[in-house]
């Protein structure tokens, strides 16, 4: 049931709330790591066969994250106007909203899905992925290209459940979703060995179910909102008040996964042994970065909702709760991946001989990665809280300026002490980003620049 932000205790609503996201991100990235896992222990003979199959998914993952973050971005512009509509009890200018939303995610998969296929190649290229691991990302990059709509339509309607005031919906299909992906993971690789291509198939198969789904249950759901007369299906005024959060949500996201090409060029030009441990040490990296949204998204639909009621005075203890409840989520991902890093490899790398040198160069860089970056784990948490207030008011311009400075800091550090400290160089940028880029948003949420904005007097006004 969509839920109203907007009365009772913050702290109750927004722990409440993020249960639900908490549970369906772990089923999320529980099919991103599978794939890894399956990778690493399943494909192929032997223990090179693994790694090399790990680098291909790790290789190919900046430019599948690139159109993740296209599908995050319009979901976080559909969300904030939604959650504000909602909020502010205006169900005709909603219903559109939702709508339109919907169709111009369609088409922009579709135009997406043609941008894929023709740049796959040379972005693996350029991104220097080594020969024997080529062939491998190729496949695995095409098939995930040609289910983009799925994920585009899953990730807008699941967001619109969201910014309703619901996030239990949206967690039941994701369980659905993640078990039958690793489900068909095991399917596809074990009896039918399909390797890695099998993979992207499995991932194909399930989004592509979901995405059905949602999309009749949202139906019936928006059905239910009763109005006195009926608004156009699709709005271009509407549009560009949802591009008005978007766009530059994209733009950040995006350039943010630009930065990942550029840094995953740097490992590929390490070689394969390289590849595949920071794959492997970045997959567990996202899963507890994830964890640690969901308390941002909460609060993103909480201050939205309340931006678009008026009541600004509650905005400050609901961003006390999310971060205390951040931190209490990320504890433990510091904990595990500072103290036994090779334990959670071991993951990803099946058992048995292989050239010592090769298994030793996977594990140190993941043992790196895991035990440099976690615990600035709680820098990244001040950030994402502040973008969700800022992102919640349309106050847009300070944290995606905020995000451009973490990119340039981390691709520019990670190319400059790369060649003198080797892996620690891409460690060492990626904190640094975090830490400056946290330090920045939360001197504008200080200041208040999301307070009452131009933005969101006009998207609420009859």
């Amino acid at each position: 049931m969509s839920k109203n932000l907007t009365e009772g205790k913050p702290w109750s609503l927004i722990w409440r709330f993020t249960l639900p996201l908490l549970i369906s991100v772990i089923f999320q990235q529980l099919y991103t790591i599978a794939d890894s896992i399956v990778a690493g222990q399943f494909v192929g003979e032997t223990v090179e066969d693994g790694i090399r199959a790990v680098a291909a998914l790790g290789v190919s993952s900046p430019i599948i994250m690139l159109f993740i973050q296209v599908a995050n971005g319009i979901n976080a512009g559909c969300a904030v106007v939604i959650s504000q509509l909602f909020g502010g009890g205006k169900h005709v200018k909603l219903k559109t909203a939702i709508t339109t939303s919907i169709i111009a995610t369609v088409i922009l998969a579709a135009a997406l899905t043609i941008v894929g296929f023709l740049t796959s190649k040379p972005l693996l290229r350029l991104m220097n992925t080594p020969e024997n691991v080529y062939n491998d990302a190729t496949v695995y990059l095409n098939i995930y290209i040609a289910g983009l709509i799925f994920l585009f339509v899953y990730n807008v309607c699941t967001g619109i459940f969201t910014a309703m005031g619901d996030s239990k919906t949206p967690l039941f299909f994701l369980m659905a979703s993640s078990v039958a992906n690793v489900l068909l993971n095991l399917v596809m690789v074990i009896p039918l060995q399909m390797g890695v291509a099998g993979l992207a198939w499995a991932t194909f198969i399930a989004q592509g179910i979901s995405a059905l789904i949602v999309v009749a249950v949202l139906y019936f759901r928006v059905k239910g909102i009763k109005t006195r007369h009926r608004g156009p299906r699709f709005s271009t005024s509407m549009l560009k008040t949802i591009n008005r959060v978007a766009l530059p949500t994209i733009a950040q996201l995006s350039f943010v996964s630009v930065g990942g090409l550029f840094v995953q060029n740097l490992i590929n030009e390490m070689g394969e042994a390289a590849a595949a441990g920071f794959a492997a040490s970045l997959r567990v990296c996202i899963l507890g970065v994830a964890c640690m949204f969901c308390p941002s998204n909460a609060f993103s639909a909480f201050s939205a909702q309340n931006i678009g009621a008026g009541k600004i005075e509650r905005i400050p203890t609901g961003f006390k709760a999310g971060f205390a409840l951040s931190a209490i989520i990320i504890l433990p991902f510091v904990i595990a991946f500072t103290l036994f890093p090779d334990f959670i490899m071991g993951f990803f790398i099946k058992s048995g001989d292989a050239p010592p040198e090769l298994l030793e160069e996977t594990l140190s860089v993941g043992r790196m990665f895991l035990r440099f970056c976690s615990p600035f784990y709680f820098a990244l948490a001040v950030k994402v809280m502040c973008d969700a207030v800022l992102r919640g008011g349309g106050a847009l311009r300070p944290f995606v300026i905020a995000t451009f400075v973490d990119l340039f800091l981390r691709v520019i550090l990670s190319y400059a002490l790369v060649p003198f400290i080797g892996f620690m160089g891409i460690c060492v940028g990626w904190a640094t980003g975090w830490v400056v880029s946290a330090l920045m948003v939360f001197f504008f949420y200080k200041k208040g620049v999301w307070k009452d904005t131009a933005f969101s007097r006009r998207l609420i006004k009859r």
